[in-house]
């Protein structure tokens, strides 16, 4: 049978939109689209009920065939536990191209110097011709470097083991978001996911907040390393109240920011020259801290009393910021914020408060554990909902794509899945504020955005992409050219039997069965209301 042509598979495509729009419309207010009369609650394929597989599709970006073995073999409760632990392993292939990226393999300081390195000679670069060739290079040298840490989070979310883990690494990276595009960010992205926000997505919070509070990437992005006595910049310690750990309307006041500000004083980035940080180790007063990148230089410090949050912290140096964000951790509704917010993300637009509760009393028993409040609320009645209330981001909208058409296939080529992402609205590190993608259903169910959820359902379901091909980007790992592949037959798959199948709404079901080609179906599978709500 001839393929179909990519026109008459986005018209009919549109068309299952146009069929289904009540049940789009409704992605606002967190309401499903109506499932086939005959599925019950009963309903059970393999071992599997629809209930394992709606709790299954909260605590994964997707499922795929190592998923549902696993899950059949542990049990709801041994499996939760499995991935509470945090192993994220990767198949060995996916590990080695991750590890292959030069932002991965070369250590921070180096990567830093190089980069200050070809900065300074962009600059020495007298104007003409030299100068514009010398620009475009440096330009691409950026993009290399942004397209390398892209990658890796994408492998990452795509490939490892442990899902519920890699939700909560691009949940922590969004929530503690950082900007690629501001001066040298995008050097430290991938630094900051691997090294700052995976280690501890499942740890204490505190220990979370207090990380990227020392990551270079958040200290450039948000000036704290501006941010010295006498010359005070407040732009971090306002985003790490009401962004990080607080949320808006909880209490604290502008004063406490400006207290918090000079609390954060000296909080920095190690000079760039060695002649300066000679010059600093050899004159700076005792309470110097020196991890990595990070610098807390007492000689930038404000030593004065500060008044916080109702308590007076006396001038000590570091000590006061780690005292100081205890004291934020330890906040009622910094339980009550972070529990809303993570309920949000996995749950529903507007989560149950009873749920809410539960999770913020559990935070605060546990002194902030992450995975103690994650397991609170995936063994919740909501976690475990037949009808899905959440309609995917994009970020889990190609994930989830990808575990499903390709079922832990390898690729090696990842540069499209980032350009794919980009062109959808939501690129890794992109967001110019520091509040983050949304997480609500709405911000992500315009035309515009439907538009292209079809376009690159027919390029994942077609398997004619350049995943599985050479980037043919000299600055990217090599990796073999290898010719286009056929659609995968998501239709004949275990998987798709298992985990789709028995869920299907009738006007899906109507909508796959006019199907001219294995390319079109699986097109018409991935735009689908039920596909796109987890």
């Amino acid at each position: 049978m001839p393929a179909a042509t990519p026109l008459r598979c986005r018209t009919l495509a549109l068309g299952l939109l146009l069929t289904l729009a009540p049940a789009l419309a409704c992605a606002g207010d967190g309401k499903p689209p109506d499932r086939m009369p005959t599925t019950k609650v009963t309903a059970k394929v393999d071992g599997l009920r629809l209930g394992d597989i709606a709790w299954l599709r909260r605590d994964s970006f997707g499922l795929d065939s190592a998923t549902l073995a696993r899950y059949r073999e542990l049990g709801r409760t041994r499996f939760l536990d499995e991935q509470l632990a945090g192993d994220d392993s990767l198949p060995p292939q996916v590990a080695a191209q991750i590890n292959s990226l030069a932002v991965i393999s070369t250590p921070l300081g180096q990567q830093l110097a190089d980069y200050q390195e070809r900065a300074q000679q962009f600059k020495q670069v007298p104007a003409g011709p030299a100068k514009d060739a010398a620009k475009t290079a440096f330009q691409q040298y950026r993009r290399d470097i942004y397209l390398q840490a892209a990658q890796a989070e994408m492998l990452h979310a795509i490939y490892g083991s442990d899902q519920l883990k890699e939700q909560l690494v691009w949940f922590w990276l969004n929530h503690f978001s950082v900007y690629a595009d501001k001066g040298p960010v995008r050097l430290f992205a991938a630094d900051y996911e691997e090294h700052v926000i995976r280690p501890r997505a499942l740890g204490k919070f505190k220990d979370l907040v207090m990380a990227t509070l020392q990551s270079p990437a958040m200290l450039v992005f948000l000036d704290n390393e501006h941010n010295v006595k006498d010359k005070t910049n407040e732009n971090y310690a306002r985003e790490l109240m009401e962004l990080h750990t607080l949320g808006v309307n909880s209490g604290y006041s502008q004063q406490d920011v400006q207290q918090l500000m000079r609390i954060l004083t000296g909080a920095g980035l190690l000079p760039a020259k060695p002649a300066a940080r000679r010059n600093l180790f050899a004159h700076a007063r005792p309470g110097l801290v020196h991890d990595g990148l990070f610098l807390f230089n007492p000689n930038q410090h404000d030593f004065g009393e500060k008044n916080f949050l109702g308590q007076t912290i006396k001038g000590s140096g570091y000590d006061e910021i780690a005292q100081a964000v205890d004291m934020i951790v330890s906040q009622p509704a910094c339980a009550h914020f972070i529990s809303q917010q993570l309920a949000t993300y996995f749950i529903a637009d507007q989560p149950p408060a009873s749920l809410v509760d539960a999770m913020a009393k559990t935070f605060q028993r546990s002194d902030g554990d992450i995975a103690a409040v994650m397991r609170t609320m995936l063994r919740s009645p909501e976690a475990a909902s037949i009808d899905g209330h959440k309609f995917k981001d994009p970020m889990r909208f190609l994930v989830s794509a990808m575990r499903l058409t390709y079922d832990g296939q390898p690729i090696p080529n990842a540069v499209p899945l980032v350009n794919w992402l980009r062109q959808m609205d939501e690129p890794l590190y992109g967001r110019i504020t520091p509040d983050g993608w949304p997480l609500d259903s709405a911000s992500w169910t315009g035309s515009g955005q439907m538009s292209k959820r079809f376009d690159f359902a027919r390029v994942i379901g077609s398997g004619r992409n350049r995943l599985f091909v050479d980037s043919g980007d000299p600055a990217l790992p090599g990796v073999p050219a290898n010719p286009p592949r056929d659609a995968p037959a998501l239709r004949d798959s275990a998987l798709y039997r298992d985990a789709i199948a028995q869920g299907l709404s009738t006007a899906t079901g109507t909508a796959l069965s006019q199907a001219k080609s294995p390319m079109e179906w699986n097109t018409f599978l991935l735009s689908s209301p039920d596909f796109n709500y987890r």
